[in-house]
């Protein structure tokens, strides 16, 4: 029993209780602090000194797997220069002494010069050692000759025209500098299955930590969804997770939908994660007129068009959902034509497009069917440069969370980590008060497309878990769904926006055990 509380159900009524009971990992009762206490008995009580509680936080979009194991690579976010990135690369190397270097996060648009970097001071360096850094939204990738030598190639012998992506040049030589398709050259040393599996229970660690769960992971393979549902069988991993398939495999999608739908109390595997095209801070997302910061580029789809019809097709022919990253509004424009094609007058499919981050002004109207996932704090990591990309006109429909929501009627919040930081809180912050964590800009950005409150923890509960078929059994505190809460400690609903990001988890349960 948990009572004196301030439980915000997330109900159809959004209506507010002071206590709940829980049996067998279910919820029985929710009411008042009078009414549990004096229907039940029970010898776990917990008093919850008018704390604040909301359902499991689900994260609709995110890459729990590459989180854990990036926990044994170089941390690259927040660097200020490229020599600082160099900086963080040898102080790693002198303490881990790995046969591969490999990080994350760096963002040229962070640094004093924003452009991207050059591989010569990495082949300085590190002149035998292979290095492999990606950028922050993990759709550009900056590699050393030694890189290039293990997976068999050398800057000399690279292709330099690559269909879905692009090899960066300065004066007519390779940077190193790698984008979406050009990045399937390299090659990296094969993850252990005991690699894996410490990468998935320092991940669990770390989102119970911020009250998370339940987590969409966006692309997995089936070797490590096996893997996931081993660890889940033994009782190791407790997560709940919806994972995605990665679609880039014609055999793995073929594997899925011969084999259907596989669904427990922890995993449920159901959809495909396609990709779409890259990101626009490396100008990968694909734009129907050139970008307004470069001459004649347009970024590209990561497959030819009729490629995703194909994809489509065979999905729609079966139980599986198809959720596609969309960035740029060639991509949105061309995948939500080909949803709508393939799926004709099907309802209920709940097709996602993912991110769904500039959308024509013609095209809004086409998510009547087609769910829209998004992460806010995409655009409060964008707002400061992504103006320059696509200009003032494209940017009336970028990031735009309020108008999606008014079309389809509901929609999934995530953070899309370990692109962005996992913290769930800095969600909230970004989908309402829109600003950074130094209260920039001053009135907030493209305040329009602000989310309530209301609708932000819905995006974050209820229908992250509509997002993934499971309205009926978790996303609220509501009788015979998984007792999956959070304890905060402070009102998100009702404090100070500025106070929001201060917000943390004091515990999580799930199942009504608790796990942090």
């Amino acid at each position: 029993i948990v009572f004196n509380s301030n439980t915000y159900i997330v109900n159809e009524k959004f209506e507010n209780a002071e206590a709940f009971a829980i049996k067998d990992g279910k919820f029985i009762a929710v009411g008042s602090s009078k009414e549990i206490q004096a229907n039940y008995i029970s010898k776990n009580t917990i008093d919850a000194k008018k704390q604040t509680i909301v359902p499991g936080l689900i994260d609709a979009h995110c890459h729990f797997f590459g989180l854990g194991l990036e926990q044994q690579n170089v941390e690259l976010r927040n660097t200020k220069s490229y020599d600082e990135v160099l900086e963080r690369l040898v102080s790693f190397q002198k303490e881990k002494k790995t046969s591969y270097i490999q990080g994350r996060n760096w963002d040229q648009n962070d640094w004093v010069i924003k452009e991207f970097p050059s591989k010569e001071k990495l082949d300085e360096l590190f002149p035998n050692t292979p290095v492999a850094i990606s950028r922050v939204d993990g759709h550009a990738l900056l590699v050393n000759e030694a890189a290039l030598k293990y997976s068999g190639t050398s800057s000399i012998k690279f292709p330099i025209k690559i269909s879905g992506g692009e090899v960066i040049l300065r004066d007519g030589k390779m940077t190193g500098v790698l984008i979406d398709a050009a990045m399937d050259f390299i090659k990296f040393p094969e993850t252990s299955k005991q690699e894996a599996i410490q990468g998935l229970l320092d991940a669990q660690k770390i989102a119970f930590s911020y009250g998370l769960t339940t987590v969409d992971d966006a692309g997995l393979d089936r070797n490590t969804i096996e893997l996931i549902d081993s660890l889940q069988k033994a009782k190791s991993l407790k997560m709940r997770i919806y994972a995605m398939v990665s679609g880039d495999k014609q055999t793995q999608i073929n594997y899925y939908i011969n084999k259907g739908k596989l669904k427990t109390d922890r995993l449920n595997v159901r959809s495909f994660k396609v990709y779409g095209d890259g990101a626009l801070g490396s100008r990968g997302a694909a734009m129907r007129t050139p970008y307004s910061d470069r001459e004649n580029h347009f970024g590209a789809l990561i497959y030819p068009p009729e490629r995703y019809q194909e994809i489509a097709k065979k999905i729609a022919a079966s139980d599986y959902q198809m959720n596609t990253h969309a960035i740029g509004d060639s991509t949105n424009s061309w995948m939500l034509k080909t949803y709508k094609e393939v799926l004709k007058d099907s309802k209920n499919r709940r097709w996602r497009i993912e991110h769904a981050q500039i959308i024509p002004e013609e095209d809004f109207n086409h998510f009547d069917n087609i769910l829209p996932s998004v992460q806010p704090t995409h655009a409060t990591s964008d707002m400061y440069w992504a103006g320059d990309r696509v200009g003032a006109k494209r940017m009336k429909g970028a990031y735009a969370f309020k108008k999606l929501l008014n079309t389809y009627g509901k929609i999934a919040l995530g953070t899309d980590f370990p692109v962005e930081q996992v913290n769930p809180f800095l969600t909230f912050y970004a989908a309402t008060i829109r600003k950074d964590t130094d209260n920039y800009p001053k009135n907030g950005f493209q305040m329009e497309n602000a989310l309530t409150r209301e609708e932000t923890l819905k995006g974050m509960t209820i229908w992250a878990a509509y997002s993934n078929f499971e309205e009926d059994e978790k996303g609220s505190i509501e009788v015979g769904k998984f007792a999956d809460f959070v304890l905060l400690n402070q009102d998100i609903m009702k404090i100070e926006g500025s106070e929001i990001p201060k917000t943390n988890a004091v515990s999580t349960y799930l199942n009504g055990e608790k796990v942090y």
